[in-house]
């Protein structure tokens, strides 16, 4: 192993059990170094971007002992896209694990230029890096990697004011206008990504938007055909609590939930009809927890009490016993006076 590699490893290994060692600037999650990176669907293999200084080296290490089998030096810095706040999992990777995306380390916000290269982890080699004008940040990827969704900022006074645009990978091209849910063609899409689930295949992306001063919602966005939907949900008041809300897929993903990391339901979205219900589910049965225990209570009261009541009974009844037994003896003994 060279000094490089040994270096590079070692550097790894400290990450993975520390906080990230770098991360961009910038109303989205952005992007990290070091940390835990991005996993594979598969759960097999770990994909770590280490800084070393003007270079980053892109760590191929296994989830299985932590044992680092690759590594290649990328000019530049770069970090694995993280596109929620409230888990902060890396991302990029298309369903099948082949193919990595990679972002540039912004150096100021907003970026006047961004930076992205696609990986493909089995040769381990750079098919494509491009660089676009503007504030851009990861999104998703296609299952077959020929698109990339990208988040622009187009408002550097409001960092939550964005649109999502889709970089055709095969013609290296922006392509024009957004991608935006044309039924609802007034809706403004703005707030902070707090929770993300992807259907089978890598499709549908969902993702959980946090919306201070206005309604959370959920952007589900069709990967394949290059279309949203924008599905509002019903909160009042403060939105400081979302980052404990998760997304799950249930029923062939055909029914979207929206709960608490408790467990707890709230809502579930028709990911046929984008129809919002509240949730019937029962999550974690902290009613049923609770009967059950003040059940398992009182039945512990009230078979103690009865124990007490057999020992008190026992009791009462060896004392009449000894009483008749002892009165029994003292007039077998009693003497008859002479006459």
């Amino acid at each position: 192993m060279s000094r490089r590699f040994a270096a590079a490893a070692a550097l790894v290994v400290a990450t993975l059990v520390a906080a990230p060692a770098a991360a961009g600037d910038g109303p989205m999650p952005g992007l990290i170094q070091g940390g835990a990176g991005v996993v594979t669907p598969d759960g097999v293999t770990r994909f770590v971007a280490v800084g070393l200084g003007t270079e980053t080296a892109l760590e191929t290490i296994a989830t299985d002992g932590g044992a680092v089998q690759n590594l290649i030096d990328i000019p530049g810095s770069w970090g694995v896209p993280v596109a929620t706040y409230s888990t902060g999992t890396g991302e990029g990777l298309t369903p099948d694990g082949r193919m990595l995306v990679l972002g540039a380390m912004p150096t100021s916000y907003p970026q006047t230029r961004s930076g992205f290269l696609l990986f493909d982890t089995k040769t381990m080699r750079i098919p494509r890096s491009f660089t676009l004008e503007g504030d851009f940040a990861y999104d998703a990827i296609s299952p077959d990697a020929r698109r990339l969704y990208l988040i622009q900022h187009v408002d550097a006074t409001n960092t939550q004011r964005y649109v999502v645009r889709a970089y055709d990978l095969e013609a290296g091209r922006l392509l024009p206008g957004r991608i935006a849910d044309r039924t609802q063609k007034s809706w403004v899409m703005q707030g902070y990504p707090m929770a993300r689930v992807t259907s089978t295949g890598g499709r549908w992306v969902y993702t959980l938007y946090q919306n201070p001063g206005g309604y959370p919602f959920v952007h589900a966005l069709d990967t394949v055909r290059g279309v949203a939907h924008c599905v509002g949900l019903p909160w009042h008041g403060s939105q400081n609590g979302f980052y404990n809300l998760r997304l799950s897929l249930r029923d062939h993903d055909r029914s979207l939930a929206v709960h608490w990391l408790s467990g707890r339901p709230w809502l579930t979205v028709d990911t046929r009809t984008w129809a919002v219900a509240a949730d019937r589910r029962a999550g974690l049965p902290w009613l049923a927890i609770g009967s059950g225990g003040a059940a398992v209570l009182l039945g512990g009261a009230a078979l103690l009490l009865a124990r007490r009541r057999r020992r008190r009974a026992a009791a009462l009844e060896q004392g009449l016993a000894e009483l008749l037994r002892t009165d029994s003896e003292k007039r077998g003994t009693q003497t008859v006076p002479a006459a």
